[in-house]
């Protein structure tokens, strides 16, 4: 089975599986609707299963077509890089690549990019420090820092990725045990974990008034200087906290932990990656950088 030539089929159905619509990937690729249709048929063909299924609400991915995305996502980017790397006169990136982030995206965001990263440029030696700490980029000679809040006023580069959103949330034993949470004066009475953040009170927003700033005084009952300890204490019955979304996927699936009050959210916090290079970027920093945002956007889309 000749695959290779399949390739143009893969990036349309990326796309299309992207932007959840054939209108949206034709305007992206340059390309007509009816042309990405035709590819996606012939994708299909190709493989004898069916990767799309249209409805009345638009469409969703397949098992097949699931399993197909998670190889052929990152295609696109790879192949704009192979032309931007024979375009280059730098040699291969190779060395330590030193960066720092916050414990809250280590796990489904920096880690799965570092991966992909080094498969890609495999001369390339990460060097990682997580803290939830401010680090100089030049004091401690680091190439990269991922940041979440607003930036204070430096020399350095800053690249957006997302906006961080927050949620309320317990474990269910703790609700069993303390009773549902139905309002703001019961959620201002449950016994709190603060974040490193967090201290005499907590922010919120209704979801239809994002604008409108609430501070609900809290008994915080533990304090941690990490968020990973946060994340555990919380599961552990301990309390209720306002934590990252993205953090939370994994005990939300599993139902270790539910979303308490749903009619309110914490703030959105911007996200960026901090770079120091005044010129042009070495390859691989603008290569961690697509996959930073590329893992952002997954793990904020599970949620």
């Amino acid at each position: 089975m000749n695959n290779i030539k399949m390739l143009p089929a893969l990036l349309a159905f990326a796309e299309v599986a992207k932007q959840e619509s054939f209108t949206l990937a034709a305007k992206q690729l340059g390309m007509s609707k009816s042309a990405i249709s035709q590819q996606i048929k012939r994708l299909e063909e190709h493989i004898g299963q069916q990767l799309l299924s249209r409805h009345t609400r638009g469409m969703s991915l397949t098992a097949a077509g699931e399993k197909l995305l998670q190889r052929s996502e990152l295609l696109q980017d790879q192949v704009n890089l192979a032309f931007e790397e024979l375009n280059s006169s730098k040699e291969t990136p190779s060395g330590i690549f030193a960066l720092t982030i916050p414990h809250s995206c280590e796990r489904d965001i920096v880690i799965p990019a570092l991966n992909q990263l080094c498969i890609e440029f495999p001369l390339i030696e990460p060097k990682l420090v997580v803290t939830d700490e401010s680090r100089d980029l030049i004091q401690d000679n680091l190439d990269v820092a991922l940041y979440t809040g607003e930036l204070k006023d430096s020399s350095y580069r800053a690249l957006p990725v997302g906006n961080v959103g927050e949620i309320i949330c317990a474990s269910p034993a703790y609700l069993q045990k303390n009773g549902s949470i139905k309002n703001l004066d019961d959620l201002a009475k449950q016994r709190w974990i603060a974040a490193p953040w967090q201290n005499e009170s907590v922010k919120l927003f209704k979801n239809s008034k994002l604008s409108d700033q609430l501070n609900l005084d809290v008994h915080f009952c533990a304090h941690t200087n990490t968020l990973p300890t946060v994340l555990e204490m919380v599961i552990n019955d301990m309390g209720v906290a306002l934590l990252p979304e993205f953090v939370l996927q994994t005990a939300l699936a599993n139902g270790r932990l539910v979303r308490v009050l749903p009619s309110h959210q914490g703030r959105q916090w911007p996200f960026y990656m901090v770079h120091r290079f005044q010129g042009e970027k070495p390859i691989h920093i603008t290569r961690f950088y697509q996959l930073v945002k590329h893992f952002f956007a997954k793990a904020s889309a599970n949620n």
